[in-house]
């Protein structure tokens, strides 16, 4: 199947990074995965990520954790959009986490900068600030507090619900996404 779409989440492997504030990408997917998977995840080392094939309606998406650690994540997307011959600037779409929104946010935007978000900055190296990704917010950090342990902290139980409520919205969102991208390119 050659998916007319890759969704892909952001985040880290390893059991110790699963819960983290820097994983909201992979969390994302995993709520995804079981609105729209078809089958089981699968380690792909060609493409050094997880996939899941999956269908909107009757549209092929593929879901992707890039298992490149967050720092090396576009290296991963540049080998599926060359296997796939997928343009980045209409068919995929980058879920990752974003301290400079508040908590159980979000924000869809079909370009723009990195900011800190050093996953978004190697994507851009690979195909510049043309790509549409959704930001979910996790909060700022805490005043003197160390950003890289910030973001590779878990959430505690009243912001993981409150995730949670932004996570229950996420598959309404990314099929309204992909039904414009569908409609835009028809």
């Amino acid at each position: 199947m050659k998916p007319s779409l890759l969704v892909i989440g952001l985040g880290n492997p390893g059991k110790e990074y699963l819960k983290t504030r820097h994983n909201a990408g992979f969390q994302a997917l995993d709520v995804l995965s079981k609105e729209f998977g078809v089958g089981e995840w699968s380690e792909s080392g060609k493409f050094d990520a997880m996939i899941q094939e999956a269908r909107l309606v009757t549209i092929p998406i593929l879901l992707v954790k890039p298992l490149t650690f967050m720092n090396l994540s576009g290296a991963s997307i540049r080998k599926l959009t060359d296997f796939y011959k997928i343009d980045p600037k209409t068919a995929i779409i980058v879920l990752c986490d974003d301290i400079d929104l508040p908590l159980g946010t979000t924000r869809l935007r079909r370009k723009g900068s990195a900011g800190t978000h050093n996953g978004l900055k190697s994507i851009i190296e690979q195909f510049g600030e043309e790509f549409p990704r959704l930001r979910i917010g996790i909060g700022p950090k805490p005043t003197g507090a160390d950003l890289a342990t910030w973001v590779l902290s878990t959430f505690s139980a009243d912001e993981a619900a409150e995730l949670a409520d932004i996570y229950a919205e996420l598959p309404e969102m990314i099929k309204k996404f992909v039904m414009e991208q569908e409609a835009e390119e028809g």
